[in-house]
């Protein structure tokens, strides 16, 4: 059995809204027929008065949430693309992560903000951004990446149901189509924490999201080639398993991070901060980063190929850690991930 990231998705909205008379799900294009990418497809018709659809007003809608939530509702405010989600910063950073605070812990902010992040389809510099680390850096967020259906299943169950707290969803689009085998068994880490994914002894490799799954084919492809790699999937990168991270460094002492966005003031920079302020001295060479280049995202295919790290740029990358000349390893073919994930035709 196997089941897609969309599905998973699907399953997880919908269990919100069976189990939860007052759940809402609003946002632009959650009516659409194709229901943001089938993960709320036939909601509109199944709960009619709790799916809403929203014009062009994100900054309000969500202050409407934040209202919601107050009131006893669940909101889940679905953002087509994380860029549009910029727009509600002053809600979401002002307010709902600091309501609980503000109020000596009197109120709380029970809510859930769903983005879209990532390439494909040409979408440029707008409309393809990560933006994950802005939000980690509040306090008060909580902000997780799946990168696969279990995560899914089990950190929007709780968020939903237990969780007290804002909570971030970054949902990247290159990973809606992917199946995955179906994993009936718990979450092995804690729901918002780290997952150690494979056992190595050569480097460690630190990855959000879709790079959890270009690391893994990495992994695979070294494995091969004599190269143990140890595999982190980061999961919520508000809130890392710090003892994961610092030991799994310890044993290999080599640290690759890879992120979706950029590697400056980001993921990357965090990873690094805390080894430094752990042992530096664990790392038997200079740790690496691999994100976005330092600029806007290009519309041109050609020029996006070589904006994105990838599976041939991670195996380049730790060879060149791991072995000071890996020239009898071959590299995989360079495909691009769009071919391999999805052929990305609209943007719902």
């Amino acid at each position: 059995m196997s089941k897609t990231y969309k599905a998973a998705l699907l399953e997880a909205m919908q269990e919100a809204m069976d189990n939860n008379p007052r759940s809402l799900i609003i946002g632009q294009g959650v009516t659409d027929f194709k229901g943001i990418f089938d993960t709320v497809k036939g909601f509109v018709d199944r709960y009619p008065d709790r799916v809403i659809e929203t014009p062009l007003s994100e900054d309000s809608i969500a202050g409407i949430c934040i209202g919601a939530a107050l009131n006893g509702a669940y909101p889940i405010n679905t953002h087509i693309r994380a860029d549009f989600g910029l727009l509600i910063f002053n809600q979401l950073i002002n307010l709902a992560a600091k309501y609980k605070y503000m109020f000596g812990g009197l109120f709380e902010i029970p809510c859930m903000y769903r983005m879209v992040i990532g390439r494909s389809w040409g979408q440029g510099a707008q409309h393809s951004q990560s933006l994950q680390s802005l939000m980690a850096h509040i306090p008060g967020l909580v902000v997780v990446m799946p990168a696969d259906p279990k995560s899914i299943i089990e950190s929007y169950r709780y968020s939903i149901q237990k969780y007290k707290g804002p909570v971030v969803m970054l949902e990247h689009r290159l990973l809606y189509e992917l199946n995955f085998e179906n994993d009936e068994t718990k979450l092995s880490h804690p729901i918002f924490g780290s997952k150690l994914e494979i056992e190595g002894t050569d480097i460690t490799i630190i990855a959000t999201s879709v790079m959890v799954l270009e690391a893994k084919r990495a992994a695979n492809h070294l494995k091969k080639n004599g190269i143990s790699v140890e595999l982190i999937n980061l999961h919520s990168i508000s809130h890392p398993d710090k003892k994961i991270i610092c030991k799994s460094v310890e044993k290999t002492g080599k640290m690759l991070v890879i992120d979706t966005s950029w590697p400056a003031y980001g993921v990357c920079a965090e990873m690094n901060r805390i080894i430094n302020e752990y042992k530096p001295s664990i790392l038997k060479v200079p740790s690496n980063s691999m994100g976005m280049v330092s600029t806007p995202c290009p519309t041109a295919k050609a020029l996006e190929e070589m904006y994105y790290p990838d599976v041939h740029d991670i195996c380049k990358e730790v060879i060149k850690m791991v072995k000071k000349d890996g020239s009898e390893i071959n590299l995989p073919k360079k495909i691009s991930m769009t071919d391999f994930y999805k052929h990305f035709k609209g943007p719902f």
